[in-house]
């Protein structure tokens, strides 16, 4: 078995094949997430007058607000914000997300001293 020695750390075969496989497992975890988030984007026509988005919907788009964002850039019909919405709950789902992601993130960070 060949062996190299990089940065102190032993480099074999095996170790190579291993790291291949990692990173095509994340390749394909990746490749799922982005497909898992962009179904249910707001305006992909799954809501209408009819059936409208509700509390749980607006927790959804939420989430995948930058997502939406960015996909809105290639698609005009995409947007953050789903217009067929019941009202006031789409809203606080909508809003609670969007702050529990974002606002989420510099709550978490710890103060230097």
């Amino acid at each position: 078995m060949t062996e190299l020695l990089w940065y102190g750390l032993i480099i074999n075969e095996r170790t190579v094949v291993n790291m291949k496989k990692k990173y095509f497992l994340l390749a394909l975890l990746l490749l799922v997430l982005v497909f898992s988030l962009t179904g249910c984007v707001p305006g992909d026509g799954a809501n209408n007058e009819e059936h409208l988005a509700g509390f749980f919907w607006g927790i959804w788009h939420g989430w995948i607000a930058p997502i939406s964002l960015i996909i809105g850039i290639f698609k005009d019909n995409i947007r953050i914000y789903e217009i067929n919405n019941i009202g006031w709950w789409y809203d606080l789902g909508f809003y609670i997300a969007v702050i529990s992601g974002f606002g989420g993130l510099s709550l978490s960070r710890r103060r230097k001293k």
